[in-house]
């Protein structure tokens, strides 16, 4: 990221790297109000994912070394995720399957996939041969996808067969008659109707399909790479164009609170002590000296059947997250309605209370790193606004190159730079402070004149044209 970037720029980056990397887990944390307490219960659930492979196009990811290190440093189990991830594919995809089911061109892609389908051939070919109609015989130790490619491969290649699985692993087959076999087919007991396979095949995009129709508010933190993501894998390939997303977001999700920008917003508004992630924003809003005075926080209990993360913290695995993403939005809403009734709230606040007190942050998800706060998915996105650009002029030092500037500057601030001719740099920064540092500490540097950019003057296409 950079200071340099609009959301549009932002955007056009972010797109490609989410097109190249896939999902490897996700959590969602749902919770019911009980009536007669200011109390939640909680339902955090952990799913691990893996693309669909199930006659698709295959699909290629990339890992990042940096990434893979950090997960495994929090015990991500790599197994779960190859071996048991929840398939799942976006619009696209789902009516490619769809036409090659239709059409009877489905294949099967994986070589893996392969030699297992041909061991249950070889074995239902050799047995068939000696059987009698209605002679049944199993085949064990399938998983995932090889249950219902076993038997779209088996009826495909054999008319007097017929095909049943039997609980996660196993698949009866029968030996029938065709006319048996076409009958069967026509009911409303074949496990194999295309409806069905479409409905495995799409996996957990079947779960996402039930948050866009029910229209709850979707809470995450920092969560524009997530709603790129779900937008991708989930819905359609994500468009080229920054506004078409934003709109196709705000008609899947109607209302997204980002809790990492309403937790700026409570450390702006009730001396909120600055935290940089969501495990500390957390810990900080549990801590006694945060409640305010009059009626306590909700309270927000885990239900039975997921009591795992009240038990053992598990920072950086998505179920975990979610559940601590929901409890600062709780937190913090209770905050700000404390702050804006100072302090007169009745005793069991309503959802619908905090919600009002959000009303500001809602669809304005965090920017990191920019010259907007905050990106409006409701609405026109705020002007940039920076501290003043400077501009570095380099005299006999030639050659000199972004990376070198960087490093010059960074010892005292954190600026971005951007070549503007061939010996000038621009110095972008957030913060004031250090452009007033900087101004003041180049004042006599012998090779480094930095003054503050204006556009009349310093542009190269300006003086082109004056020229």
């Amino acid at each position: 990221p950079s200071l340099f970037d609009s959301p549009a720029e932002r955007y056009v980056k972010a797109r490609e790297s989410v097109q190249r990397f896939t999902l490897v887990q996700l959590g969602k944390c749902g919770s019911d109000t009980e009536s007669d307490l200011p109390r939640y219960v909680v339902h955090s659930y952990n799913f691990f994912l893996f693309p669909s492979t199930l006659g698709i196009k295959d699909v290629e990811f990339t890992l990042s070394a940096s990434s893979i290190q950090f997960l495994s440093h929090y015990g991500f189990d790599y197994n779960k995720f190859l071996k048991d991830g929840i398939p799942y594919m976006n619009e696209v995809q789902e009516k490619i399957l769809r036409q090659h089911l239709l059409a009877g061109t489905w294949r099967v892609r994986s070589n893996a996939d392969r030699d297992v389908l041909k061991k249950a051939i070889d074995e239902v070919t050799t047995w068939i041969a000696a059987a009698k109609e209605e002679d049944t015989m199993i085949l064990q130790d399938l998983s995932g996808y090889h249950v219902i490619e076993v038997q779209l491969v088996l009826r495909q290649a054999l008319e007097n067969v017929w095909t049943e699985p039997l609980g996660d692993k196993k698949v009866m087959v029968k030996k029938v008659s065709p006319e048996h076999r076409q009958l069967l087919e026509n009911s409303s007991y074949d496990h194999c109707q295309k409806k069905l396979i479409l409905l495995s095949a799409r996996g957990f995009t079947n779960l996402f399909q039930i948050l866009v129709k029910v229209k709850k508010p979707l809470v995450g933190h920092n969560m524009l790479m997530d709603l790129m993501h779900l937008h991708d894998k989930f819905y359609r390939p994500l468009p080229e164009s920054y506004e078409e997303f934003k709109r196709n977001i705000h008609n899947l999700f109607p209302v997204i609170i980002d809790t990492k920008t309403v937790t700026k917003s409570v450390q702006k508004k009730c001396r909120f002590p600055r935290v940089s992630n969501l495990v500390e924003a957390y810990a900080v809003l549990c801590s006694s000296n945060q409640n305010p005075k009059g009626p306590p926080c909700p309270v927000i209990a885990l239900a039975s059947g997921c009591s795992r993360y009240g038990e053992k913290k598990f920072p950086h695995e998505a179920g975990y997250d979610a559940f601590l993403c929901g409890s600062v939005l709780l937190m913090s809403a209770h905050l700000l309605l404390c702050r804006s009734t100072d302090g007169a709230v009745e005793a069991e606040p309503s959802f619908s209370q905090y919600l009002a007190v959000l009303a500001e942050h809602v669809n304005k998800v965090n920017f990191i790193r920019g010259g907007v706060s905050s990106i409006n998915f409701s609405g026109e996105d705020s002007p940039c606004r920076h501290p003043p650009a400077l501009v570095v002029h380099v005299r006999g030092w030639p050659g000199l190159t972004e990376g070198q500037i960087y490093q010059e500057f960074k010892a005292r601030c954190r600026f971005d730079v951007r070549r503007l001719s061939k010996n000038q740099f621009i110095l972008l920064s957030n913060k004031y402070k250090q452009v007033r540092h900087v101004l003041r500490d180049y004042r006599h540097h012998p090779h480094l004149q930095v003054s503050v950019y204006r556009h009349w003057r310093h542009s190269p296409s300006v003086n082109c044209l004056l020229q």
